[in-house]
């Protein structure tokens, strides 16, 4: 089920980043070994409100990403489950190899949560817009790697990773985007939702994260033009899930244009790339940022300039049909 505004011009915008705070705040009230840590970035990342209800379990920890990730995995031998939270250019960005060596190779239970990615950080430029972290995050081993649609599904995606045992990287953005999912709309871990289906549809669109909406719009339009499209939120970048992509492949014209706000080199589309060249090869065609970086700008201005919109999407479904 699915916002029913969601073609709505007054349709619910907030931000991933609010969705996870009300997250944590439900995986802290529930398991008391829930601990937060954060770089210096405790407003901006939204971990205010879990520091403010449970002082005791949260440490900040100043400009020292690495340290923190460190610490955080040393809380997790202990038996807690720590969130630690950062710009992801920071974290995973400055601080990779901690990642790497003392959560990844122990299989230490924490949760890396990244905020302001993607070009929609705006006006922060290039340097704050981390547009490579999920391509550092999902080629370590141990390690799950989630990107929520919106806010709702963030907020899911929160309590979901307190609960699991393994190493998780959450990607948060800084804007308010559309809330396209419900509290009804199923969530778990590892697995793809069709969320916007055509009968007999000629090409298949796989998104993540909040360009899911602009994927829909694409849809929307291209089949009230006769072209039927399909749209399907991955949230859960690893483990990739593997019936679930096979499934809608076929069910979608055997064409497949995958959407996402980071490098298309190593990101989402690379990952399917590499899945459907091993399993069921199909025509592709990749809206991501093409091998930039970022710059200052409104959100909706630099979605435009880095083709990230619903024409740039609607012309690489056109693309991967031959037109």
């Amino acid at each position: 089920m699915l916002n029913l505004k969601l073609f709505d011009r007054d349709i619910e915008l907030k931000s991933t980043r609010d969705g996870f705070s009300e997250g944590l705040l439900i995986a802290a009230d529930e398991n008391p070994n829930v601990v937060g840590l954060c770089a210096d970035l405790i407003e901006s990342v939204k971990m205010d409100a879990f520091a403010e209800k449970y002082p005791e379990r949260f440490v900040e920890m100043g400009i020292a990403e690495q340290s923190m990730a460190s610490v955080a995995s040393g809380m997790a031998h202990e038996g807690k489950i720590p969130f630690m939270a950062s710009y992801a250019v920071f974290s995973p960005g400055r601080n990779w190899e901690q990642i790497r060596t003392t959560i990844c190779y122990n299989n230490a239970n924490v949760k890396i949560i990244g905020s302001h990615g993607g070009v929609t950080v705006g006006e922060d430029g290039g340097t704050h817009q981390a547009l490579e972290d999920v391509a550092l995050m999902r080629v370590l081993p141990n390690m799950t790697v989630i990107v929520p649609c919106d806010a709702i599904e963030a907020k899911k995606a929160t309590i979901a990773v307190a609960r699991a045992k393994t190493p998780v990287y959450i990607r948060l953005a800084r804007t308010k985007t559309p809330v396209i999912t419900t509290e009804e709309t199923p969530f778990e871990i590892g697995k793809s939702q069709v969320v916007y289906r055509s009968e007999n549809a000629q090409v298949g669109i796989v998104a993540s994260g909040p360009l899911l909406y602009n994927s829909i719009m694409a849809a929307k339009e291209l089949s009230e033009r006769g072209v039927a499209v399909s749209v399907l939120n991955l949230s859960t970048i690893k483990p990739l899930d593997i019936e679930g992509l096979l499934r809608f492949a076929k069910e979608s014209g055997r064409k497949i244009v995958t959407v996402e706000e980071h490098q298309v080199y190593g990101g989402m589309g690379g990952a399917l790339a590499e899945f459907f060249a091993e399993h069921y090869p199909v025509p592709m065609e990749f809206v991501g940022v093409k091998d930039r970086f970022g710059q200052s700008g409104k959100p909706e201005e630099l979605i435009r300039h880095y083709g990230l919109d619903k024409g740039a999407i609607m012309g690489a479904v056109e693309r991967v049909m031959g037109r």
